[in-house]
Protein backbone atom coordinates (compact mmCIF):
# COMPACT_ATOMS: atom_id res chain seq x y z
CA UNK A 1 0.00 0.00 0.00
CA UNK A 2 2.85 2.35 0.88
CA UNK A 3 4.56 1.61 -2.46
CA UNK A 4 1.32 2.38 -4.33
CA UNK A 5 1.16 5.71 -2.48
CA UNK A 6 4.72 6.59 -3.56
CA UNK A 7 3.83 5.74 -7.16
CA UNK A 8 0.98 8.28 -7.33
CA UNK A 9 1.92 11.19 -9.66
CA UNK A 10 1.04 13.83 -7.01
CA UNK A 11 3.09 12.16 -4.26
CA UNK A 12 6.12 14.34 -3.51
CA UNK A 13 8.24 11.23 -2.87
CA UNK A 14 7.29 9.71 -6.22
CA UNK A 15 10.51 8.70 -8.03
CA UNK A 16 9.92 11.32 -10.76
CA UNK A 17 9.38 14.12 -8.22
CA UNK A 18 12.27 13.53 -5.83
CA UNK A 19 14.81 15.93 -7.32
CA UNK A 20 12.11 18.54 -7.75
CA UNK A 21 11.37 18.18 -4.02
CA UNK A 22 15.07 18.30 -3.10
CA UNK A 23 15.53 21.47 -5.15
CA UNK A 24 12.47 23.09 -3.56
CA UNK A 25 13.75 22.33 -0.05
CA UNK A 26 17.25 23.63 -0.81
CA UNK A 27 16.23 26.94 -2.36
CA UNK A 28 13.85 27.57 0.54
CA UNK A 29 16.72 27.70 3.02
CA UNK A 30 16.99 31.37 2.05
CA UNK A 31 13.20 31.69 2.51
CA UNK A 32 13.54 30.51 6.11
CA UNK A 33 16.41 32.92 6.70
CA UNK A 34 14.40 35.78 5.15
CA UNK A 35 11.47 34.89 7.42
CA UNK A 36 13.75 35.12 10.47
CA UNK A 37 14.68 38.64 9.36
CA UNK A 38 10.97 39.55 9.21
CA UNK A 39 9.87 37.92 12.48
CA UNK A 40 12.91 39.08 14.44
CA UNK A 41 11.83 42.71 14.11
CA UNK A 42 8.53 42.37 16.01
CA UNK A 43 9.94 41.61 19.51
CA UNK A 44 13.18 43.54 18.92
CA UNK A 45 11.30 46.71 17.92
CA UNK A 46 9.53 46.76 21.31
CA UNK A 47 12.90 46.34 23.04
CA UNK A 48 14.42 49.17 21.00
CA UNK A 49 11.61 51.50 22.09
CA UNK A 50 12.57 51.14 25.78
CA UNK A 51 15.46 49.45 27.61
CA UNK A 52 17.31 49.12 24.29
CA UNK A 53 19.99 46.38 24.08
CA UNK A 54 22.07 48.61 21.77
CA UNK A 55 23.41 52.14 22.08
CA UNK A 56 20.32 53.87 20.68
CA UNK A 57 16.51 53.79 20.95
CA UNK A 58 13.76 53.85 18.31
CA UNK A 59 10.97 55.93 19.81
CA UNK A 60 9.23 58.19 17.31
CA UNK A 61 6.40 57.04 15.05
CA UNK A 62 8.49 58.23 12.10
CA UNK A 63 11.43 55.98 12.98
CA UNK A 64 9.21 52.98 13.75
CA UNK A 65 7.30 53.28 10.46
CA UNK A 66 10.49 53.69 8.42
CA UNK A 67 12.27 50.77 10.07
CA UNK A 68 9.25 48.69 9.09
CA UNK A 69 8.64 50.11 5.63
CA UNK A 70 12.24 50.02 4.35
CA UNK A 71 11.60 46.32 3.79
CA UNK A 72 8.98 47.29 1.20
CA UNK A 73 11.29 49.76 -0.52
CA UNK A 74 13.99 47.10 -0.70
CA UNK A 75 11.46 44.63 -2.02
CA UNK A 76 10.62 46.92 -4.94
CA UNK A 77 14.35 47.27 -5.66
CA UNK A 78 14.85 43.50 -5.51
CA UNK A 79 11.86 42.89 -7.78
CA UNK A 80 13.16 45.25 -10.45
CA UNK A 81 16.77 44.07 -10.16
CA UNK A 82 16.05 40.34 -10.38
CA UNK A 83 13.24 40.90 -12.89
CA UNK A 84 15.76 42.56 -15.23
CA UNK A 85 18.49 39.98 -14.62
CA UNK A 86 16.44 36.77 -14.64
CA UNK A 87 16.18 36.46 -18.43
CA UNK A 88 19.85 37.32 -18.90
CA UNK A 89 21.52 35.43 -16.07
CA UNK A 90 19.06 32.59 -15.56
CA UNK A 91 17.49 31.31 -12.35
CA UNK A 92 20.57 29.69 -10.81
CA UNK A 93 22.71 32.84 -10.84
CA UNK A 94 19.81 34.91 -9.53
CA UNK A 95 19.29 32.38 -6.74
CA UNK A 96 22.94 32.87 -5.77
CA UNK A 97 22.70 36.66 -6.04
CA UNK A 98 19.89 37.12 -3.50
CA UNK A 99 21.99 35.64 -0.69
CA UNK A 100 24.42 38.59 -0.78
CA UNK A 101 22.13 41.39 0.50
CA UNK A 102 20.63 39.02 3.04
CA UNK A 103 24.06 38.27 4.52
CA UNK A 104 24.82 42.01 4.66
CA UNK A 105 21.60 42.54 6.67
CA UNK A 106 22.89 40.54 9.62
CA UNK A 107 26.33 42.15 9.49
CA UNK A 108 24.65 45.58 9.76
CA UNK A 109 22.40 44.38 12.60
CA UNK A 110 25.45 43.31 14.58
CA UNK A 111 27.41 46.53 14.03
CA UNK A 112 24.39 48.89 14.32
CA UNK A 113 25.32 52.23 15.93
CA UNK A 114 22.15 54.16 15.06
CA UNK A 115 18.68 53.65 13.60
CA UNK A 116 20.10 54.34 10.10
CA UNK A 117 21.92 51.00 10.25
CA UNK A 118 18.53 49.31 10.69
CA UNK A 119 17.08 51.31 7.79
CA UNK A 120 19.80 50.01 5.46
CA UNK A 121 19.60 46.49 6.92
CA UNK A 122 15.86 46.31 6.33
CA UNK A 123 16.37 47.70 2.81
CA UNK A 124 18.81 44.85 2.10
CA UNK A 125 16.39 42.32 3.60
CA UNK A 126 13.75 43.66 1.23
CA UNK A 127 16.09 43.33 -1.77
CA UNK A 128 16.64 39.67 -0.87
CA UNK A 129 12.91 39.05 -0.36
CA UNK A 130 11.90 40.98 -3.49
CA UNK A 131 14.33 38.98 -5.60
CA UNK A 132 13.27 35.74 -3.95
CA UNK A 133 9.58 36.37 -4.65
CA UNK A 134 10.45 36.81 -8.34
CA UNK A 135 12.88 33.96 -8.96
CA UNK A 136 11.41 31.25 -6.69
CA UNK A 137 7.87 31.06 -8.18
CA UNK A 138 9.10 31.29 -11.79
CA UNK A 139 11.91 28.76 -11.26
CA UNK A 140 9.61 26.28 -9.48
CA UNK A 141 6.89 26.66 -12.13
CA UNK A 142 9.48 25.75 -14.80
CA UNK A 143 10.89 22.63 -13.11
CA UNK A 144 7.82 21.20 -11.33
CA UNK A 145 5.12 18.95 -12.80
CA UNK A 146 1.69 20.57 -13.09
CA UNK A 147 0.06 18.25 -10.54
CA UNK A 148 2.49 19.25 -7.74
CA UNK A 149 3.40 22.81 -8.80
CA UNK A 150 0.95 24.39 -6.37
CA UNK A 151 2.36 22.41 -3.45
CA UNK A 152 5.94 23.40 -4.25
CA UNK A 153 5.01 27.07 -4.71
CA UNK A 154 3.16 27.06 -1.39
CA UNK A 155 6.34 25.76 0.26
CA UNK A 156 7.95 29.16 -0.38
CA UNK A 157 5.55 30.89 2.01
CA UNK A 158 5.58 27.89 4.37
CA UNK A 159 9.36 28.29 4.65
CA UNK A 160 9.08 32.06 5.17
CA UNK A 161 6.54 31.44 7.95
CA UNK A 162 8.81 28.87 9.61
CA UNK A 163 11.46 31.58 9.58
CA UNK A 164 9.04 34.15 11.02
CA UNK A 165 8.28 31.85 13.97
CA UNK A 166 11.98 31.23 14.55
CA UNK A 167 12.53 35.00 14.34
CA UNK A 168 9.82 35.65 16.95
CA UNK A 169 11.40 33.10 19.31
CA UNK A 170 14.99 34.30 18.77
CA UNK A 171 14.06 37.97 19.11
CA UNK A 172 12.18 37.26 22.34
CA UNK A 173 14.56 34.90 24.12
CA UNK A 174 18.09 35.38 22.73
CA UNK A 175 20.56 38.23 23.27
CA UNK A 176 20.58 40.82 20.48
CA UNK A 177 24.20 40.21 19.45
CA UNK A 178 23.92 36.40 19.34
CA UNK A 179 21.23 36.32 16.65
CA UNK A 180 23.22 37.64 13.62
CA UNK A 181 26.00 35.07 14.06
CA UNK A 182 23.52 32.19 14.31
CA UNK A 183 21.42 33.25 11.32
CA UNK A 184 24.41 33.87 9.01
CA UNK A 185 24.93 30.09 8.90
CA UNK A 186 21.79 29.76 6.74
CA UNK A 187 22.80 31.91 3.72
CA UNK A 188 26.23 30.24 3.71
CA UNK A 189 24.61 26.77 3.61
CA UNK A 190 22.20 28.03 0.94
CA UNK A 191 25.03 29.28 -1.31
CA UNK A 192 26.85 25.95 -1.08
CA UNK A 193 23.64 23.99 -1.78
CA UNK A 194 22.72 26.04 -4.86
CA UNK A 195 26.23 25.75 -6.26
CA UNK A 196 26.40 21.98 -5.80
CA UNK A 197 22.85 20.67 -6.30
CA UNK A 198 20.76 23.15 -8.32
CA UNK A 199 20.74 23.00 -12.13
CA UNK A 200 19.47 25.76 -14.38
CA UNK A 201 15.85 25.49 -15.49
CA UNK A 202 15.49 23.52 -18.77
CA UNK A 203 13.08 26.16 -20.11
CA UNK A 204 15.67 28.92 -19.66
CA UNK A 205 18.38 26.79 -21.31
CA UNK A 206 16.11 26.15 -24.29
CA UNK A 207 15.40 29.87 -24.64
CA UNK A 208 19.13 30.66 -24.88
CA UNK A 209 19.80 27.79 -27.31
CA UNK A 210 21.65 25.38 -24.98
CA UNK A 211 19.65 22.31 -25.96
CA UNK A 212 22.05 19.64 -24.69
CA UNK A 213 22.28 21.31 -21.28
CA UNK A 214 18.50 21.73 -21.29
CA UNK A 215 18.03 18.00 -21.92
CA UNK A 216 20.42 17.14 -19.06
CA UNK A 217 18.56 19.51 -16.78
CA UNK A 218 15.19 18.06 -17.80
CA UNK A 219 16.42 14.50 -17.15
CA UNK A 220 17.77 15.57 -13.75
CA UNK A 221 14.56 17.21 -12.56
CA UNK A 222 12.36 14.40 -13.89
CA UNK A 223 14.83 11.82 -12.48
CA UNK A 224 15.31 10.04 -15.81
CA UNK A 225 18.27 7.60 -15.75
CA UNK A 226 20.05 5.97 -18.68
CA UNK A 227 19.33 2.63 -17.02
CA UNK A 228 15.56 3.24 -17.03
CA UNK A 229 13.16 1.29 -19.21
CA UNK A 230 13.49 2.59 -22.78
CA UNK A 231 9.73 3.08 -23.09
CA UNK A 232 9.74 5.19 -19.92
CA UNK A 233 12.64 7.28 -21.23
CA UNK A 234 11.00 7.86 -24.62
CA UNK A 235 7.69 8.88 -23.07
CA UNK A 236 9.41 11.33 -20.73
CA UNK A 237 11.59 12.79 -23.47
CA UNK A 238 8.48 13.39 -25.60
CA UNK A 239 7.57 15.99 -22.97
CA UNK A 240 10.95 17.62 -23.46
CA UNK A 241 10.48 17.77 -27.24
CA UNK A 242 7.02 19.31 -26.83
CA UNK A 243 8.51 21.92 -24.48
CA UNK A 244 11.37 22.58 -26.90
CA UNK A 245 9.04 23.04 -29.88
CA UNK A 246 6.72 25.32 -27.88
CA UNK A 247 9.59 27.55 -26.76
CA UNK A 248 11.48 27.71 -30.08
CA UNK A 249 8.73 27.86 -32.71
CA UNK A 250 8.53 30.93 -34.92
CA UNK A 251 10.89 33.76 -35.77
CA UNK A 252 12.84 35.03 -32.71
CA UNK A 253 12.33 38.62 -33.88
CA UNK A 254 8.59 38.08 -34.20
CA UNK A 255 8.49 36.26 -30.87
CA UNK A 256 10.23 39.09 -29.02
CA UNK A 257 7.91 40.55 -26.39
CA UNK A 258 6.31 43.83 -27.49
CA UNK A 259 3.72 46.16 -26.00
CA UNK A 260 1.04 44.47 -28.15
CA UNK A 261 1.63 41.20 -26.28
CA UNK A 262 0.48 42.94 -23.09
CA UNK A 263 -2.75 44.00 -24.83
CA UNK A 264 -3.94 40.60 -26.07
CA UNK A 265 -7.29 39.32 -24.85
CA UNK A 266 -5.81 36.68 -22.46
CA UNK A 267 -3.44 39.31 -21.01
CA UNK A 268 -6.15 41.91 -20.46
CA UNK A 269 -8.39 39.34 -18.79
CA UNK A 270 -5.57 38.53 -16.34
CA UNK A 271 -4.90 42.08 -15.11
CA UNK A 272 -8.11 42.55 -13.09
CA UNK A 273 -7.84 39.35 -10.99
CA UNK A 274 -4.08 39.89 -10.56
CA UNK A 275 -4.56 43.44 -9.26
CA UNK A 276 -7.33 42.45 -6.84
CA UNK A 277 -5.21 39.52 -5.66
CA UNK A 278 -2.32 41.90 -4.88
CA UNK A 279 -4.59 44.41 -3.14
CA UNK A 280 -6.17 41.66 -1.03
CA UNK A 281 -2.77 40.14 -0.24
CA UNK A 282 -1.37 43.39 1.18
CA UNK A 283 -4.28 45.60 2.27
CA UNK A 284 -5.79 42.75 4.26
CA UNK A 285 -2.84 43.54 6.55
CA UNK A 286 -1.68 39.93 6.78
CA UNK A 287 1.99 40.62 6.05
CA UNK A 288 2.04 44.00 7.80
CA UNK A 289 0.64 42.56 11.02
CA UNK A 290 3.41 39.95 11.10
CA UNK A 291 5.93 42.81 11.35
CA UNK A 292 4.03 44.66 14.09
CA UNK A 293 2.40 41.70 15.87
CA UNK A 294 3.77 42.45 19.35
CA UNK A 295 2.57 46.07 19.17
CA UNK A 296 -0.88 44.93 17.99
CA UNK A 297 -1.32 42.64 21.00
CA UNK A 298 0.04 45.33 23.35
CA UNK A 299 -2.78 47.64 22.15
CA UNK A 300 -5.55 45.03 21.86
CA UNK A 301 -6.82 45.18 25.46
CA UNK A 302 -5.40 41.75 26.24
CA UNK A 303 -3.29 41.24 29.37
CA UNK A 304 -1.40 38.31 27.84
CA UNK A 305 2.31 38.80 27.07
CA UNK A 306 2.54 40.31 23.54
CA UNK A 307 5.73 38.43 22.63
CA UNK A 308 4.26 35.09 23.71
CA UNK A 309 1.15 35.81 21.63
CA UNK A 310 3.37 36.60 18.64
CA UNK A 311 5.13 33.24 18.96
CA UNK A 312 1.77 31.44 19.04
CA UNK A 313 0.70 33.37 15.93
CA UNK A 314 3.93 32.31 14.23
CA UNK A 315 3.03 28.66 14.85
CA UNK A 316 -0.52 29.20 13.55
CA UNK A 317 0.92 30.82 10.42
CA UNK A 318 2.99 27.71 9.71
CA UNK A 319 -0.08 25.52 10.17
CA UNK A 320 -2.01 27.66 7.68
CA UNK A 321 0.60 27.44 4.94
CA UNK A 322 1.11 23.72 5.61
CA UNK A 323 -2.61 23.18 5.01
CA UNK A 324 -2.15 25.05 1.71
CA UNK A 325 0.56 22.62 0.60
CA UNK A 326 -1.91 19.76 1.24
CA UNK A 327 -4.98 21.33 -0.39
CA UNK A 328 -3.71 23.65 -3.15
CA UNK A 329 -3.56 20.93 -5.82
CA UNK A 330 -6.66 19.12 -4.50
CA UNK A 331 -9.24 21.85 -3.80
CA UNK A 332 -7.86 24.33 -6.31
CA UNK A 333 -6.81 27.97 -5.96
CA UNK A 334 -10.22 29.66 -6.18
CA UNK A 335 -11.90 27.77 -3.35
CA UNK A 336 -8.98 28.42 -0.99
CA UNK A 337 -9.02 32.12 -1.95
CA UNK A 338 -12.74 32.39 -1.18
CA UNK A 339 -12.43 30.66 2.19
CA UNK A 340 -9.38 32.79 2.98
CA UNK A 341 -10.84 36.20 2.13
CA UNK A 342 -14.15 35.48 3.87
CA UNK A 343 -12.39 34.23 7.00
CA UNK A 344 -9.97 37.18 7.16
CA UNK A 345 -12.79 39.72 6.73
CA UNK A 346 -14.86 38.17 9.54
CA UNK A 347 -11.89 37.73 11.89
CA UNK A 348 -10.61 41.30 11.49
CA UNK A 349 -14.08 42.84 11.80
CA UNK A 350 -14.62 40.92 15.04
CA UNK A 351 -11.13 41.84 16.31
CA UNK A 352 -11.97 45.50 15.71
CA UNK A 353 -15.24 45.15 17.60
CA UNK A 354 -13.49 43.55 20.59
CA UNK A 355 -10.79 46.23 20.81
CA UNK A 356 -13.48 48.95 20.57
CA UNK A 357 -15.43 47.30 23.39
CA UNK A 358 -12.23 46.94 25.44
CA UNK A 359 -11.74 50.73 25.39
CA UNK A 360 -14.71 51.25 27.72
CA UNK A 361 -15.10 47.90 29.50
CA UNK A 362 -12.99 45.56 31.60
CA UNK A 363 -12.17 42.54 29.45
CA UNK A 364 -9.53 41.00 31.70
CA UNK A 365 -11.23 37.60 31.81
CA UNK A 366 -11.46 37.59 28.01
CA UNK A 367 -7.76 38.32 27.35
CA UNK A 368 -7.60 35.19 25.19
CA UNK A 369 -10.09 36.59 22.64
CA UNK A 370 -7.61 38.79 20.68
CA UNK A 371 -5.24 35.82 20.40
CA UNK A 372 -8.06 33.57 19.16
CA UNK A 373 -9.30 36.12 16.60
CA UNK A 374 -5.81 36.94 15.33
CA UNK A 375 -5.04 33.21 15.10
CA UNK A 376 -8.17 32.75 12.95
CA UNK A 377 -7.16 35.71 10.79
CA UNK A 378 -3.60 34.48 10.24
CA UNK A 379 -4.59 30.82 9.72
CA UNK A 380 -7.35 31.55 7.22
CA UNK A 381 -5.26 34.22 5.49
CA UNK A 382 -2.38 31.81 4.99
CA UNK A 383 -4.43 28.99 3.44
CA UNK A 384 -5.27 31.18 0.45
CA UNK A 385 -4.22 34.82 0.24
CA UNK A 386 -0.67 34.06 1.36
CA UNK A 387 -0.11 30.38 0.57
CA UNK A 388 -1.64 30.43 -2.94
CA UNK A 389 -0.59 33.97 -3.85
CA UNK A 390 2.47 33.27 -5.98
CA UNK A 391 1.23 30.17 -7.78
CA UNK A 392 -2.07 31.93 -8.62
CA UNK A 393 -0.28 35.06 -9.85
CA UNK A 394 2.09 33.12 -12.11
CA UNK A 395 -0.71 31.00 -13.58
CA UNK A 396 -2.95 33.98 -14.43
CA UNK A 397 -0.72 35.42 -17.16
CA UNK A 398 -0.27 34.15 -20.76
CA UNK A 399 2.93 32.19 -21.39
CA UNK A 400 4.65 34.78 -23.60
CA UNK A 401 4.48 37.60 -21.05
CA UNK A 402 4.39 35.42 -17.93
CA UNK A 403 7.88 36.19 -16.60
CA UNK A 404 7.69 39.92 -17.39
CA UNK A 405 4.11 40.35 -16.20
CA UNK A 406 4.75 38.41 -12.99
CA UNK A 407 7.83 40.53 -12.29
CA UNK A 408 5.90 43.76 -12.85
CA UNK A 409 3.00 42.52 -10.72
CA UNK A 410 5.30 41.69 -7.83
CA UNK A 411 6.91 45.16 -8.14
CA UNK A 412 3.42 46.64 -7.71
CA UNK A 413 2.77 44.29 -4.79
CA UNK A 414 6.06 45.31 -3.16
CA UNK A 415 5.01 48.95 -3.53
CA UNK A 416 1.88 48.04 -1.59
CA UNK A 417 4.12 46.39 1.04
CA UNK A 418 6.04 49.65 1.44
CA UNK A 419 2.83 51.69 1.74
CA UNK A 420 1.25 49.34 4.29
CA UNK A 421 4.36 48.97 6.45
CA UNK A 422 4.73 52.76 6.47
CA UNK A 423 1.14 53.76 7.24
CA UNK A 424 0.03 50.89 9.51
CA UNK A 425 1.65 52.16 12.76
CA UNK A 426 0.52 55.70 11.90
CA UNK A 427 -3.06 54.49 11.32
CA UNK A 428 -3.05 52.61 14.63
CA UNK A 429 -1.91 55.80 16.37
CA UNK A 430 -4.24 58.22 14.57
CA UNK A 431 -7.36 56.11 13.94
CA UNK A 432 -7.01 53.55 16.70
CA UNK A 433 -6.61 49.81 16.33
CA UNK A 434 -10.35 49.19 15.81
CA UNK A 435 -10.77 51.44 12.76
CA UNK A 436 -7.52 50.11 11.28
CA UNK A 437 -8.76 46.51 11.54
CA UNK A 438 -12.17 47.41 10.11
CA UNK A 439 -10.49 49.06 7.11
CA UNK A 440 -8.49 45.91 6.38
CA UNK A 441 -11.64 43.81 6.82
CA UNK A 442 -13.54 45.98 4.33
CA UNK A 443 -10.88 45.60 1.62
CA UNK A 444 -10.82 41.83 2.13
CA UNK A 445 -14.63 41.55 1.99
CA UNK A 446 -14.71 43.39 -1.35
CA UNK A 447 -11.98 41.08 -2.64
CA UNK A 448 -14.11 38.08 -1.66
CA UNK A 449 -16.96 39.38 -3.81
CA UNK A 450 -14.64 39.95 -6.77
CA UNK A 451 -13.08 36.49 -6.53
CA UNK A 452 -16.53 34.91 -6.33
CA UNK A 453 -17.61 36.26 -9.70
CA UNK A 454 -14.44 36.93 -11.70
CA UNK A 455 -11.59 34.66 -10.59
CA UNK A 456 -10.95 31.58 -12.75
CA UNK A 457 -9.59 28.28 -11.49
CA UNK A 458 -6.05 27.55 -12.75
CA UNK A 459 -5.37 24.24 -11.01
CA UNK A 460 -3.50 21.85 -13.35
CA UNK A 461 -2.87 24.52 -15.97
CA UNK A 462 0.11 23.79 -18.23
CA UNK A 463 2.90 26.38 -18.13
CA UNK A 464 2.85 26.29 -21.96
CA UNK A 465 -0.82 27.37 -22.12
CA UNK A 466 -2.28 30.89 -22.04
Amino acid sequence: MLMRLFQRPNCLLNRRNRYQLLTTLLINVISISHGIGIGWLSPILRKLQSDSPVGFEVKSEFEISWVGSMLGMGSVTGNILIGCLLGRLGSKRCLLLIAIPHSCLWILVYFAQSVEYLYVGRLLAGICGGGMYIVHPIFLSEIADANIRGTFSAMVMLSVNVGVLVGYIMGTHLPYYSIPFMVLILPVCYLVSVLLFIKESPMHLIRIGKYSAAERSFRYYKNIKDSDNIHHQNRAMEEFEIMKIALTKGDPLQDAITFKDFCTRPALKAYGPALVLMIANQFSGLFTMVNYMSDIFANSGSTMDPDTCSIIIGAVQILGTYVTTLLCDICGRKLLMLVSTAGVAISLATFGCFTKYAETHDVGEYSWVPLLLMSMDIFLGNIGLVGCFFVSLVEMFPVKIRAKATSMAIVVCSSFVFVMLNIFPICMKQWGISATMWSCAGVTALSFLYFTFFMKETKGKSMLDD
